[in-house]
């Protein structure tokens, strides 16, 4: 009986918990849906205008520095551009010295030209033949003459040379030369003589060096071509046999020059701002010569021979045409000039018909010509 009364009063209170419980959710969800429509629907009054507010100031501390700069500087300067150069002008004058370059060059081929026609020996005198050797220039060679008749005789050499000077260099040039003499024997001891003949170099290698002078500091450029000397001249003179030992001549000459150069352009160097190109090309120039020489015998074994004249060119012509970066097109301009040539033999007889020689030759002058000498040795032998 009271086990029954237990189990009813537990079954009372969980029901009346639930009812409880039930009627607090009844009556909140009215509740929670007034407040939602109110508010969606109603929303709060906004006043106007609305109030502002400043916001409350709150401390900021300092920052702090850092141990390394905001903006680094670079460990590698930076690239500004580098400064144009100035020096077209002096560039577009170096021409002019290339110019002077193959006006010397014209005239010491013929120089070592005249060599082979024997120009260091008497006018007059018996067959011979001649090997020889020169420093100075490099020249190597042989040359003679050979009486065709009584009064005409043929005068001939060929000799391969190298030669420099005042920023020029000459290889691998053979010279071959030869003339004809008309010697007028029959008209006794004192009678003129005359010649004509031509030298010849139909090929040789040639260094040109053009230097000039920019803000940045000097240039100075070497290039390669090649180039070709011919010459032609004429020869009238007077001799004068005054003694056994003693020959002495005056003559005049007239000379006619060309010289081809072919094309080429400056050669590759590390710093040439205002390069050039050169055209192919060919110089010219005329040159009149009054000279003499004596021929003298000292005893029976020792001969000397010395000879000179003053030569003037004239109606010059250079055929550089060059285009200059800067400059444009350049043409130099080729005066006329004025010089001394000279030459000189000493002959010792070592047995009959075979001779020893020492020679020289050389020119006296302002630049583009200038004082050159040109000396060797030689053995010559008469039959």
């Amino acid at each position: 009986m009271e086990v029954f009364n237990v189990r009813r009063f537990i079954l009372a209170s969980v029901l009346t918990a639930v009812a409880a419980f039930a009627f607090v959710a009844v009556d909140a969800r009215p509740a929670a849906a007034q407040a939602a429509t109110c508010e969606s629907e109603c929303g709060e009054p906004t006043p106007s205008p609305s109030p502002t507010y400043s916001p409350t100031p709150t401390y900021s501390p300092s920052p702090s520095p850092s141990p390394y700069p905001s903006s680094s500087p670079s460990p590698y300067p930076s690239s500004s551009p580098s400064p144009t150069p100035t020096g077209a002008d002096s560039s577009g004058s170096s021409i002019g010295g290339l110019a002077n370059q193959r006006f010397n060059q014209m005239i010491t081929n013929r120089v070592l030209g005249t060599v082979l026609l024997g120009v260091n020996e008497q006018v007059n005198c018996s067959d011979c033949i001649s090997a020889f050797g020169s420093a100075g220039s490099f020249s190597a060679g042989i040359h003679g003459r050979k009486e065709l008749t009584n009064n005409l005789s043929l005068l001939a050499g060929i000799a391969y040379t190298q030669y420099s000077e005042g920023g020029y260099n000459i290889t691998s040039a053979p010279i071959g030369a030869f003339a004809l003499r008309y010697d007028f024997t029959d008209w006794g001891s004192s009678r003129p003589f005359f010649d004509v003949g031509t030298i010849l170099t139909p090929w040789e290698k040639a260094r040109y060096t053009r230097s000039y002078n920019t803000s940045l500091g000097p240039v100075s450029v070497t290039s390669s071509t090649n180039a070709s000397n011919y010459a032609v001249y004429g020869r009238a003179g007077w001799m004068s046999r005054v003694s056994p030992r003693d020959e002495v001549a005056a003559s005049i000459e007239v000379w006619q020059l060309w010289q081809r150069v072919s094309g080429y352009a400056d050669s590759a160097v590390a710093f040439n701002p205002f390069d050039a190109s050169i055209a192919t090309g060919t110089d010219r120039t005329s040159l009149v010569k009054i000279g003499g020489q004596w021929t003298h015998l000292f005893g029976s074994n020792i001969e000397t021979n010395i000879n000179g004249g003053w030569v003037q060119s004239f109606a010059g012509h250079s055929g550089i045409v060059a285009t200059v970066t800067g400059d444009g097109v350049v043409v130099p301009t080729m005066g006329n000039q004025g010089w001394f040539e000279y030459g000189g033999r000493l002959g010792f007889r070592v047995q009959k018909g075979w001779i020893v020689d020492l020679f020289a030759n050389g020119t006296l002058g302002p630049q583009p010509v200038g004082n050159t000498i040109h000396g060797g040795v030689g053995l010559r032998i008469n039959y």
